[in-house]
C-alpha cells in the first residue's frame, strides 16, 4: 500500500503480489508506478494543496489484517504558486523595448545631428598669410 497518514487517513496505491494495482478515486489519472522486482517507483501529477501530507509504503503481514510500515515515509508540502498570464506582460516587455529603442535612436540622430551642424558654423580662425600679388604692386616694387 501508500498511504496518507497524518492530515486525511487513506489509501492511495494498493499492489498485489501478483501485479494487479488499485489507485484509489483521490488520485485516479495523477498517480503512476512501475515495479521492478521489489522496487516499486510512483509518481504523483497535477498535485493540489490539499495534497500535502506524510505518505508511506505499507506492506499486509501475512495471515492478518496488520500493515507493516516500512521507513518513516515520506512528507510532501506543496504550494500553492501564483500564475501570471504571461501574454499581456510580455507584450508590454516588448512595446516598452521598441519605445527605449526608438528613443535612443532619436537622441544619437539628434546629437550627431547638433554636433554636426556645430562644426559648419563654427567661425574659423584665418590661419594663412596674405600677399598682394598684383600686378601693379609688383611695378611699384621694382621700380623703388
Amino acid at each position: 500500500f501508500l498511504l496518507r497518514t497524518h492530515m486525511q487517513r487513506e489509501k492511495v496505491l494498493y499492489v498485489s503480489s501478483q501485479n494487479v494495482s488499485t489507485i484509489f478515486p483521490a488520485f485516479a489519472n495523477r498517480l503512476e508506478y512501475s515495479k521492478q522486482k521489489k522496487k516499486i517507483v510512483i509518481t504523483l501529477h497535477n498535485l493540489w494543496k490539499n495534497d500535502s501530507d506524510m505518505y508511506v509504503c505499507a506492506g499486509v503481514v501475512k495471515n492478518s489484517s496488520f500493515l507493516s510500515v516500512n521507513g518513516s515515509g515520506t512528507m510532501m508540502m506543496i504550494k500553492e504558486v501564483e500564475q501570471m498570464d504571461c501574454s499581456n506582460s510580455s507584450w508590454g516587455i516588448f512595446g516598452l523595448t521598441i519605445v527605449l529603442a526608438l528613443l535612443f535612436s532619436t537622441l544619437m540622430c539628434y546629437a550627431l545631428y547638433h554636433v554636426h551642424m556645430k562644426k559648419y558654423c563654427q567661425k574659423k580662425n584665418p590661419n594663412a598669410v596674405y600677399e598682394d600679388m598684383s600686378y601693379s604692386s609688383r611695378l611699384n616694387t621694382l621700380v623703388r
